[in-house]
């Protein structure tokens, strides 16, 4: 019998076969993980318009927006801008006086019921109520989760 002493055995042939395709797939992991870990959100960018009705109710509706938001990182606020612009009332979105109510003093309506603030969605503010309603104040809405100003909006004086 003859035996050829150069040749690799078929065993330890598909070792380095799989040796090498492991380690080969190992680097690729290693070299595409750090790009997936950069990756970052831009801020939320949003726009609104606010209608004011006969019964001292201000409507203000996000008519665009780039991301749907969780509700309860999505703060609101009513300035008056009168002397040291006094913050008349707070809160969330997600607040359960806030979210999804009728009848207090400022609501927020989903209208698709997905749990976000996304296109279409609107608040209902009770400026009668509230006294808001001479052109003395704006609506703001942030975004806490980015710390970023999503909108601003004077709330316009209501015609008698």
């Amino acid at each position: 019998m003859h035996r050829d002493d150069e040749e690799v055995s078929p065993v330890i042939a598909t070792v380095l076969l799989l040796a090498i395709t492991v380690l080969l797939s190992s680097m690729v992991f290693v070299m595409m993980a750090s790009t997936l870990d950069n990756v970052e959100k831009a801020d939320p960018k949003a726009s609104v318009s606010v209608r004011t009705l006969s019964n001292g109710y201000h409507v203000i509706t996000i008519t665009s927006i780039d991301q749907s938001l969780d509700p309860a990182k999505v703060k609101w606020t009513i300035v008056n801008q009168t002397g040291q612009s006094e913050v008349m009332k707070t809160g969330f979105v997600d607040d359960t006086d806030v979210y999804g109510t009728v009848g207090s003093n400022v609501s927020f309506h989903d209208r698709d019921a997905g749990w976000s603030m996304t296109k279409g969605d609107y608040f209902v503010i009770n400026c009668q109520t509230m006294n808001c309603n001479e052109g003395y104040h704006y609506f703001q809405v942030v975004d806490t989760g980015t710390n970023t100003l999503l909108a601003k909006i004077n709330l316009p004086a209501l015609e008698s």
